[in-house]
């Protein structure tokens, strides 16, 4: 960092030294640089070492593997290519790809930008650098439905495609590959995480006085969490959580809904509930318009929580994991009731007895394969992933694409129980 950019941050973090030093440590916590990680996707997962090598596994139509050709792939593959090249987080969205490396650079792979929703688009089956993005130092990429975004180190958003409607800041077409700067209300704020859901974006912004989280995008269902149903055309922040005195720690948008971690232990939801059950209510409303704390956790005091398509996970701190939303493709890991509902978070005892040990991150897909508008089947495509504290891998759900990175037998789609996935991300 240019000295001129470190007096630039510190003024933004009032003045202090200190203060730049916390904002630093929060968000490289919250985009897990220097850790392992998973992410799933519809239909592909990518895994991150450690040490910043990079394995795909799955749907493969698109190149969304970056493995040089289209060939789907049921055992996890290093991405060789990117030899010497030091990944620190990952991004999957619809048959497409966003890594970003130590060094600040984002590269991606799969289809080239969101016109295969109306229109057919090129793909690239290759890590390939966003030249557009050469000019900044991004920290963490995020990619939604229909648009992507990206976290620089000096706080900023920036957001490409999909501005329909200015409904991410900027008006652009499917084809816009120049990222916009998100200013208005957050250019006061340095933000820290960054969550995009279907055709909304979360953000979590550190300010000297406390955190905050600031969303904008498409309202329906409520998933702004301003307490109505309208579209935003620039960042606000959500003031319901000033009202109830409840300080965030880390922001997860799945394609519909929200959910939040305060720093007390408490998991906050709203959004829309898509008969699912996925925001943990028991109250069977079809959407929450404001963040709403999960009652059915307890006592539980959690150290994690992912959102996906149509369900939520909450790691606690002694490493259990709870889930609750649609279990169509037995995504949750709980022990099947007859129901394809789980309403109030349930203890996943499936994932508890086969792994038998502490679980750090879990990653539920998020979004739905738009090309071929699979979320017809009410998210029974679903998957999830599973890191322990050791570095093992463990995979869970809807396999038939090889998105657990394991192959099932002949005949099966799912896998109830979790399996072992071939690497070590230790």
């Amino acid at each position: 960092m240019k000295h001129e950019e470190k007096d630039k941050l510190k003024q933004r973090c009032g003045g202090s030294w200190k203060l730049v030093l916390e904002y630093l440590l929060i968000g490289e916590k919250n985009y897990h640089r220097g850790k392992s990680q998973v992410v799933a996707g519809p239909g592909h997962s990518i895994a991150v070492t450690a040490k910043g090598g990079v394995y795909s596994f799955g749907a493969n139509s698109s190149g969304q593997l970056g493995l040089g050709n289209t060939e789907g792939q049921f055992e996890p593959c290093l991405i060789r290519s990117l030899q010497g090249i030091r990944i620190t987080q990952a991004a999957v969205g619809s048959r497409r790809t966003m890594l970003v490396s130590d060094t600040g650079r984002v590269y991606a792979f799969g289809q080239d930008n969101y016109s295969g929703l109306f229109f057919p688009s090129t793909c690239t089956s290759s890590p390939k650098v966003v030249e557009s993005l050469k000019d900044m130092f991004v920290v963490q990429a995020s990619i939604g439905g229909h648009f992507s975004a990206v976290l620089s180190r000096e706080g900023q958003v920036y957001t490409f495609c999909w501005g329909r409607e200015a409904r991410l800041g900027h008006r652009s077409d499917s084809n816009d590959i120049e990222p916009r700067l998100l200013s208005g209300p957050l250019e006061g704020a340095l933000v820290v995480q960054i969550a995009a859901g279907n055709c909304y974006l979360l953000m979590l912004a550190y300010q000297p006085t406390g955190m905050s989280v600031y969303s904008l995008g498409c309202g329906q269902g409520g998933k702004l969490g301003h307490g109505c149903t309208t579209h935003l055309t620039i960042p606000m922040m959500i003031q319901h959580f000033q009202t109830l005195k409840v300080k965030p720690l880390s922001v997860s948008a799945g394609a519909f809904h929200c959910a939040v971690l305060a720093s007390d232990g408490r998991v906050f939801t709203w959004g829309w509930d898509y008969s699912s059950g996925c925001l943990g209510h028991d109250d069977k409303q079809e959407y929450v318009v404001l963040p709403t704390a999960v009652e059915g956790l307890g006592s539980v005091k959690a150290r994690h929580v992912s959102a996906g398509y149509s369900s939520t996970f909450v790691v606690a701190d002694n490493g259990d994991v709870y889930s609750f939303g649609c279990n169509n493709s037995r995504n949750l890991g709980v022990k099947a009731d007859g129901g394809m509902e789980v309403r109030i978070p349930k203890l996943a005892a499936t994932l508890k007895v086969s792994l038998n040990e502490k679980v750090v991150q879990v990653s539920a897909t998020n979004t739905w394969d738009w090309p071929s508008q699979s979320h017809i089947s009410g998210g029974c495509h679903c998957h999830t992933c599973v890191l322990t504290e050791s570095g093992r891998l463990y995979s869970v759900g809807s396999g038939s694409e090889g998105q657990l990175g394991v192959k099932l037998a002949k005949g099966q789609k799912t896998r109830p129980a979790p399996d072992r996935v071939a690497i070590d991300l230790a």
